[in-house]
């Protein structure tokens, strides 16, 4: 069973900084895309950032590009996102979310919601004006 722990979300002024971390088990970890969405209060779920399997490719949403970066760990099994100049609409609950295909199946890059078949408890990233 794959299981996803979210740590690093917090309350943090307009222009600050977090890093969210992502520890994941239960498979073989670098042989899956991973992924980062939110849920602001009120909205649907929305994609943030991916990963593939390598860390060779990265993949993001428009209103994060510049700020927001992805990055992994095959040795730890972890997964970050360093989100940087934050902005009050970027508070929302961030979900680690895991590939349901390892990378030799998936033909395109995980990047909708339904192409990952875990998913984290999340984190609350809360940012004050």
């Amino acid at each position: 069973q794959v299981q996803l722990v979210e740590s690093g979300g917090g309350l943090v002024q307009a222009g600050g900084s977090l890093r969210l971390s992502c520890a994941a088990s239960g498979r073989t970890f670098s042989n899956y895309g991973m992924g980062w969405f939110r849920r602001a209060p009120g909205k649907e779920r929305e994609f943030v950032a991916a990963i593939s399997w390598s860390g060779g490719s990265t993949y993001y949403v428009e209103f994060v590009k510049g700020r927001f970066t992805i990055s992994r760990d095959n040795v730890k099994n972890m997964v970050y996102l360093q989100m940087n100049s934050l902005k009050p609409q970027d508070t929302a609950v961030y979900y680690c979310a895991a590939d349901a295909l390892p990378h030799y199946f998936r033909g395109n890059a995980a990047t909708r919601s339904t192409d990952f078949g875990f998913w984290g408890q999340g984190t609350q990233v809360t940012v004050s004006s």
